[in-house]
C-alpha cells in the first residue's frame, strides 16, 4: 500500500538523519504532515502523532468521534483519545528524553510542547519533513495523474452548469456531486463572477450570471489524499476582443513558466518567466503581492502544498516533485483571470498532467 511506502521511507529518512522519534501536528486544514506518517485523514480538531524510528506510531486525538474513526481506518496504530491530547503527548516525550526527538510542522506544534523544546531535546524538523512532502515516489505521482484527470472531467461539468441566471453556488454543487460520486471524499473549489469589479476567487456568494461575465474557478479534487488542481476561465456568451487579448497573456505567461520547469531550477526562475511575460506587455505591477497571491504551489497531500513559485523562492525544483503554474492576477480591463496547468516534475522538463485545452472558453449567454 502506498502508505506503508510513505512510512518506511519516513522512518527509513529519520534514521539516516539521527532522529529517534518525530512529533508531528495535524488538523482539519494543515493535515498532509499527519496524512503522510500516519495514512489518517483527521477531519476535525486537532492531533499529534508520535512516530518512532521503529516504525510504532502512536496517534493523540482530541475528538471522540475521530479516534473512533482512526481506530477503524488505522488498525496499525495506537490511538490515545484525550481532551488535553497535548499533555498526554507530552507525557510520552518526557519518557524519551535521552532520544533525539523532531517535531513538523513547527508552527503548529501546541505552544506548551514548543516551550519545552529544550528540555525535551525538541527540534525543528519542518523542513526534513517538507523534502519528503515535495519528492514524491511514483505511486504519489500515480495518484496525482488520477486526480488531474478527475479534475479535467469536473471542469466540462463546471462549464456545463454555467449559464445566464445560474448563482454561482449552483455550479459549485454540480461540480461537488460529480466528484462525490466519482468517489472524490474533499474537492477544494473557489470562484469569481463578474467584471472589472472582480479581484479574486472566494467562496460562492450566491452572485448570479449574467451575459458578458467571466466565471474563474480552480477545482482541486482530493484521490487516495492527493489533491490535483486545474484552473481556468470561461465567459458567458461571447467573449470580448479585451478579455481574449488578455487571456492571451495569461496563456503565453503560463506557458512561459510550463517551459522553465525542470529538475534544478529554483521556484523563483518560474515564478519570474511568467512574470516577465506580464512586464513585457507592460502589467508588471499585476505580478506584486497587491494582486496576486502565488504564481503557482506544489501539489500533494495538501491543497496548496510548498513550494510556493514566487521570485523569493528559492527552493530547488526536482524531479520527482508535482506543481502547478499559474498566472492568476487582475487586469484592469477584464477583472481577475485565471490559467492553471498540473505537472510533474521530470529530469529534463515536464510531463502536463492536465487535459483540458488552454482556452478561454464561452457558454452560452
Amino acid at each position: 500500500m502506498l502508505a506503508d511506502r510513505r512510512r518506511r521511507r519516513l522512518t527509513d529518512a529519520m534514521a539516516e538523519a539521527g532522529l529517534d522519534a518525530l512529533v508531528i501536528y495535524g488538523n482539519a486544514w494543515q493535515g498532509d504532515y499527519l496524512r503522510y506518517a500516519t495514512d489518517f485523514g483527521i477531519l476535525e480538531g486537532q492531533a499529534l502523532a508520535i512516530v518512532r524510528r521503529d516504525g510504532h506510531i502512536t496517534l493523540y486525538l482530541d475528538s471522540p468521534l475521530e479516534a473512533d474513526r482512526a481506530a477503524l481506518d488505522c488498525p496499525g496504530l495506537e490511538i490515545v483519545q484525550a481532551p488535553d491530547f497535548a499533555v498526554e503527548a507530552e507525557r510520552a516525550m518526557e519518557r524519551m528524553r535521552n532520544q533525539r526527538i523532531g517535531a513538523a510542522p513547527w508552527r503548529l506544534i501546541p505552544r506548551r510542547i514548543g516551550a519545552r523544546a529544550d528540555d525535551l531535546k525538541l527540534g525543528d524538523e519542518t523542513a526534513f519533513f517538507d523534502r519528503l512532502l515535495m519528492h514524491k515516489i511514483d505511486d504519489e505521482i500515480a495518484a496525482i495523474r488520477r486526480a488531474s484527470r478527475l479534475a479535467d472531467e469536473g471542469y466540462k461539468v463546471f462549464m456545463q452548469a454555467a449559464r445566464v441566471g445560474r448563482a454561482d453556488y449552483e455550479l459549485v454543487a454540480e461540480a461537488e456531486a460529480f466528484f462525490r460520486a466519482k468517489g472524490v471524499p474533499d474537492n477544494f473549489q473557489i470562484v469569481g463572477v463578474g467584471g472589472v469589479e472582480v479581484k479574486g476567487m472566494a467562496p460562492p456568494s450566491g452572485r448570479r450570471l449574467k451575459r458578458g461575465d467571466m466565471v474563474t474557478t480552480e477545482l482541486t479534487p482530493c484521490i487516495d489524499g492527493y489533491y490535483a488542481q486545474i484552473c481556468r476561465t470561461l465567459v458567458i456568451g461571447d467573449a470580448t476582443p479585451e478579455q481574449k487579448a488578455a487571456h492571451a497573456l495569461w496563456r503565453e505567461s503560463m506557458e512561459a513558466g510550463i517551459a522553465t520547469v525542470r529538475d534544478g531550477v529554483t521556484a523563483a526562475d518560474i515564478a519570474k518567466a511568467e512574470n516577465d511575460v506580464f512586464r513585457k506587455h507592460g502589467m508588471g505591477q499585476y505580478t506584486t503581492s497587491e494582486y496576486t497571491r502565488v504564481r503557482g504551489h506544489g501539489m500533494g497531500l495538501f491543497a496548496d502544498s510548498k513550494p510556493h513559485i514566487l521570485e523569493d523562492v528559492t527552493t530547488r525544483i526536482e524531479a520527482g516533485m508535482a506543481l502547478i503554474v499559474h498566472p492568476n492576477t487582475y487586469h484592469p480591463a477584464v477583472g481577475y483571470m485565471v490559467l492553471g496547468d498540473g505537472v510533474a516534475v521530470t529530469e529534463d522538463g515536464c510531463e502536463v498532467l492536465t487535459a483540458t485545452p488552454r482556452e478561454l472558453f464561452g457558454v452560452a449567454g
